[in-house]
């Protein structure tokens, strides 16, 4: 299986001088917890970061101003994980587990926005296959990528081990 085939279509995006308001509200009216920044380009919208509803609320915190009043680009992540159509879901679940993200854009060669992957699709997907020979997607397996996701990092960047 592919993740062009369960990866939601026609994500929402901002760009990074948007406000992070304008993300929150991105993020209110599609019910998600991200949204992929991008850089208007012909032949399409090229991702070049991604911001959570935890960066807008830190931000927030500790800039100590109105949302209305912070850029995107001062809050959001700019080391990107992503992964393409073609690969295969295992290959983006390992993505996902190696890198401690619940999503991914899934970008084109040009790294261009054609859609996100999260671990709620890949869950979606596992419930769909139940029952099945030859599954791709478990729920062992998401359960898996979960708890390698949820594992805590310390000060610098290290994961810690649970107590």
């Amino acid at each position: 299986m592919r993740v062009e085939q369960i990866m939601t279509r026609n994500a929402r995006t901002c760009g990074p001088g948007d406000s992070l308001s304008v993300a929150a509200r991105i993020m209110w009216e599609t019910d998600c917890g991200c949204v992929p920044i991008v850089e208007k380009e012909e032949g399409g919208p090229r991702v070049i970061g991604m911001i959570t509803d935890r960066d807008i609320c830190m931000a927030g915190y500790t800039q100590g101003r109105p949302l209305s009043a912070i850029r995107v680009d001062s809050a959001m992540a700019k080391q990107l994980h992503t992964c393409r159509p073609t690969d295969s879901i295992e290959e983006a679940l390992n993505i996902l587990r190696t890198h401690q993200v619940r999503r991914l854009p899934v970008v084109d060669n040009g790294g261009r926005l054609v859609g996100m992957l999260s671990l709620a699709d890949a869950a979606r997907e596992a419930v769909r296959e139940h029952g099945r020979k030859g599954r791709e997607v478990t729920e062992a397996g998401i359960g898996e990528v979960l708890e390698a996701i949820c594992v805590s990092r310390g000060p610098h960047g290290v994961a810690v081990a649970a107590r």
